[in-house]
């Protein structure tokens, strides 16, 4: 893999770790994968799109971070396991001084996780739901039994500020969210998206969504592109990032 920018040159797989690595405090990072004219998916799967060197940045990401935050509707539809201690991101943890397992951190209004699935059976670090307060008490409670960490916030919909906080309070500070496009633009809104780290395909696919998804946003929100690194055509982008602008700002 080669650094473009900011400073050419080769990265090995440390490098790429540090070219990733963050400082201390809390942090939300988003990570997709997109092709050129923006489809985040083929056949409903990111898979598609990905590439050798797609997958070691997102093992690195995950490896940084101190928790997976993703929408239910991803995980289900990216069939999510838990972060294991023998798995390749847990190894590479290890290997970079990190506790080997980690929490995925489901975001889901009506609380849709199941009690039975492999996200709450296998978990070692517990799985955390991020709900609200009109979510199903007997589902909430259901879920709290099978031993997954149940966090209402808000009443009618899931309040994102109070759900980071609230993980920051339990130690997960730094979150890599991995999707989907409807999350990433509820977080965006927000105001708690820190950094999207997009990586992009030389692929041409059609039909599928884009990275965001729902109403537009209140104004565009500003992304300063700090760092790029590519392999075999796919570039592999940082981009830090701004709150929405207010409507009607220049």
């Amino acid at each position: 893999m080669q650094r473009l920018l900011p400073s050419p040159g080769p990265v090995d797989e440390r490098g790429l770790a540090e070219a990733y690595r963050l400082p201390g405090g809390r942090h939300v990072r988003v990570n997709f994968v997109a092709a050129l004219d923006g489809a985040i998916s083929v056949a409903g799967r990111s898979g598609g799109l990905g590439s050798d060197g797609d997958r070691r940045v997102f093992r690195v990401l995950r490896a940084l971070a101190d928790a997976v935050l993703v929408g239910h509707g991803t995980a289900a539809a990216e069939g999510y396991r838990p972060v294991l201690a023998d798995s390749p991101v847990g190894r590479l943890r290890t290997a970079l001084g990190s506790r080997p397992t980690a929490p995925v951190v489901v975001v889901s209004r009506r609380a849709s996780l199941a009690p039975d699935a492999q996200l709450v059976t296998d978990a070692v670090s517990p799985t955390v739901l991020v709900t609200c307060a009109a979510a199903d008490a007997g589902r909430r409670a259901a879920l709290a039994a099978a031993g997954v960490q149940v966090l209402v916030c808000g009443d009618d919909d899931v309040d994102l500020p109070s759900a980071v906080d609230a993980l920051a309070d339990r130690g997960l500070a730094q979150l890599v969210c991995e999707g989907g496009p409807a999350l990433f633009a509820a977080a965006l809104a927000a105001g708690v998206v820190d950094e999207l780290d997009l990586s992009v395909a030389p692929l041409l696919v059609g039909g599928g969504p884009g990275l965001l998804a729902g109403p537009p946003l209140p104004g565009p929100a500003a992304a300063e592109l700090v760092q790029v690194l590519e392999e075999g055509g796919y570039l592999f982008t940082r981009y830090a990032l701004a709150g929405p602008a207010p409507p009607g700002a220049a």
